[in-house]
């Protein structure tokens, strides 16, 4: 969560579906993002043999503006001198063995945790730290890239900027006939989504191409097997999360790259063209695992961070926690939580709201829609002004509550299915949970990273499981995060990915 999500416009959330009116702004969020699989094929020269300008250098103003847009959506550029030089290593030996040697690629790593890779038409190659968190070795690395490369290749993306622009232009008659700048944003958001999924045979046909890139590169084609099918377990270990348990479109990898037993049997059918099961080419595990060691995991702290029931954010000074049996997810545009059960849902933002305003009047100012008037009050929460009220739809009501922090009101807004008296107590408890950081504990803030360790006689999954700090499922994270399976034991003197401070 880095930035308000506006100036508190008429929202109707209380008459429609919980899902689309409390992630509205989510997808928002995601306006200015490509996603998976966006890559867009653009004529370059075949006849330069130094290596390209910089991306900066390269780029139009407008493209050099959607850039910057793109990477601060995603957190901001990710700096690391040497996991940069391995990627940009890997890439170039995929670009020599591919079926366009002459085109160059640029990469930037992005600091996000989202499992997420692609290229677009200036010859840059996006990834996020997350993916790289999420392969085990350099072929697996290499079978995503290739495959990005391969949509390039075959030319798949060829009419996608014509779309692009007629989406654009769509959002554009939104904001100004409609006078929604929201909706405008939010019907780019789900263009560009929609652009970016190919059909099943462009994929189908992308991962062809991308494995026999990564064989003839020297690296072992069954890497795309491997990662498909840890991807479809970090996907299955998410499906409690509030982006997964609301329905929203996912902005990542796995979104237009699913894990289907289909696919991944038809990638180790391709993978068998070049090369046997027993006898696959280099993974290059060893300087894969020695250039991630230390790469931050999960949440970078400058954005705020979950941590179990608890979410903090240092650079804003605030935290909160919240109720019993919800699981936590922090966006670049809100905090959204929800229950196991799935009736009960959260979500955390913040707007700019006119200091002459009370923020009882604010919560009565038709924002959101069935507002109970009689159920509006004033109070402190931890010695900051703040308001709530109760708002009732067909489907959910809400208790929500404006908080003044600073130059920015926070809006904290609970939802159920059914709001008990019980339900109701255990939102109010939460809301007083709000308060602000003090500057011994900003400080004392450390990012979760993956550590690197190399394992003794005695060491098993579960015992280096139990040295990861996370707040769930630590044994089939740390599982997941190695491709390995249950039950599957430890080589001694192995090297293994965990997560710690």
């Amino acid at each position: 969560m880095s930035t308000r999500t506006g100036t508190g416009g008429r929202q109707g959330i209380a008459t429609g579906t919980f899902a689309g009116a409390l992630l509205r702004a989510c997808a928002l969020g995601g306006a200015l993002l490509l996603g998976a699989c966006a890559a867009l094929n653009e004529p370059r020269s075949a006849s330069a043999p130094t290596p390209p300008p910089r991306l900066e250098e390269q780029l139009t103003p407008a493209q050099r503006q959607e850039h910057e847009r793109l990477v601060a959506s995603y957190g901001g550029a990710y700096t690391d001198p040497k996991l940069q030089k391995q990627i940009e290593e890997v890439v170039a030996r995929l670009v020599a063995a591919s079926e366009r040697p002459d085109l160059h690629y640029r990469v930037t790593i992005l600091n996000s945790p989202a499992v997420n890779a692609f290229a677009l038409p200036n010859g840059s190659l996006y990834v996020t730290r997350g993916l790289l968190a999420l392969a085990s070795d350099n072929s697996e690395l290499a079978s995503v890239l290739a495959h990005e490369m391969a949509h390039v290749i075959a030319n798949h993306a060829a009419t996608r900027e014509d779309q692009m622009k007629q989406a654009v232009l769509v959002s554009r008659v939104i904001s100004d006939v409609v006078n929604d700048s929201d909706l405008g944003a939010l019907a780019l958001a789900k263009s560009r989504i929609s652009l970016a999924s190919f059909s099943r045979g462009q994929e189908l046909e992308a991962d062809a191409i991308g494995v026999g890139i990564s064989a003839r590169a020297g690296f072992d084609p069954y890497g795309a097997e491997r990662f498909l099918t840890t991807m479809g377990r970090q996907a299955s270990i998410r499906s409690t999360s509030m982006s997964q348990s609301a329905g929203t479109e996912a902005t990542d990898f796995l979104a237009s790259h699913p894990a289907t037993p289909e696919r991944i049997s038809i990638v180790m059918a391709n993978a068998r063209e070049y090369a046997a099961p027993n006898k696959p080419g280099e993974r290059e595990r060893g300087p894969y695992l020695t250039a991630i060691d230390g790469l931050v995991y999960g949440d970078d702290p400058k954005e705020g961070f979950v941590r179990g029931r608890r979410f903090f954010h240092p650079k804003l000074g605030f935290t909160f926690t919240a109720p019993e049996g919800f699981t936590l997810e922090n966006t670049s545009q809100a905090v959204l939580g929800a229950s196991g059960s799935g009736r009960e849902a959260l979500r955390l933002d913040a707007v700019r709201v006119a200091g002459d305003q009370s923020l009882a009047q604010y919560l009565s100012s038709g924002w959101i829609e069935g507002v109970e008037i009689s159920t509006v009050e004033s109070l402190v929460l931890n010695g900051f002004p703040a308001a709530t009220a109760v708002a009732r739809g067909e489907q959910w009501s809400f208790r929500m509550f404006a908080i003044r922090f600073g130059s920015d009101v926070y809006r904290l807004i609970f939802a159920a299915r059914q709001l008990t008296p019980e339900l109701d107590r255990s939102f109010r408890e939460a809301a007083e949970t709000f308060r602000r950081v003090s500057i011994e504990e900003a400080d004392n803030v450390k990012p979760l990273r993956l550590r690197v360790v190399t394992a003794g006689l005695t060491d098993t999954p579960e015992k280096l499981a139990g040295k990861m700090d996370v707040q769930d499922k630590a044994l089939e994270r740390f599982l997941i995060l190695n491709g390995l399976s249950r039950g599957d034991k430890l080589a001694y003197g192995e090297r293994y990915k965990i997560v710690a401070e």
